[in-house]
């Protein structure tokens, strides 16, 4: 009928964004576009050393965890059934090859050990007009590391830069996605009652705080 408007299109979401986008990257580098590979690997490289780190092995074997997950990408990228799902395979792989590690060397897998890590730019230094953002930063960090077990994994991954998608955390942790929410919500409800974080940031210790 003339004059009728098209149907808004519906508003996409973070996740739905963050698929679209790895989507194409990995169409791209299928197609031989060497920038959209360099762009791939800022987006899930991180992702690959917290995996790594998460399971604590020493500097040379995670290195050579992320290298092989790469290596196995890039062996099987042009045939991924899900290209929106890249990282979530690429987590997965990252954690198969961290047991295969683990396993190799006689160690102990870990489950829901609580994993010590710095926060991003610890090591940096700091202007001085950065130095309090710096000091409240750490007061929260702190109060993350001292959640017990997997609440204190999932915490210090879903505060990471750029934040992973619920699938991603989810291949990572081995972490069902539904419990992620929950799991989530209780350990904010524990750095809401943190004697830290409650003096150095009182305008996270109230209802109001939010971390996404």
């Amino acid at each position: 009928m003339p004059g009728t408007l098209a149907p808004p299109r519906p508003v996409e979401t973070a996740d739905e964004q963050r698929s679209r986008e790895t989507a194409e990257l990995v169409a791209a580098v299928v197609a031989g576009d060497h920038g959209a590979w360099g762009r791939l690997v800022d987006r899930f490289n991180g992702l690959l050393w917290w995996i790594a780190r998460a399971h604590r092995l020493e500097a040379d074997d995670a290195a050579d965890v992320v290298q092989t997950t790469w290596l196995k990408f890039v062996q099987s990228v042009d045939r991924l059934r899900e290209p929106e799902r890249a990282g979530a395979w690429l987590a997965t792989t990252a954690r198969r090859e961290c047991l295969r590690t683990l396993r190799q060397q006689g160690r102990q897998v870990p489950t829901d050990d609580e994993t010590v890590l710095e926060p991003p730019g610890a090591s940096a230094p700091l202007p001085e007009d950065e130095v309090l953002r710096s000091e409240r930063d750490a007061v929260l960090w702190q109060a993350v590391e001292q959640l017990p077990g997997r609440g204190g994994r999932l915490m210090r991954m879903l505060l990471s830069d750029p934040a992973p998608s619920y699938e991603e955390v989810s291949e990572a942790l081995g972490m069902p996605i539904g419990s992620i929410g929950p799991t989530r919500a209780r350990c904010l409800e524990r750095l809401r009652r943190s004697a830290g974080v409650a003096a150095l940031l009182p305008e996270l210790a109230g209802p109001a705080m939010v971390l996404t």
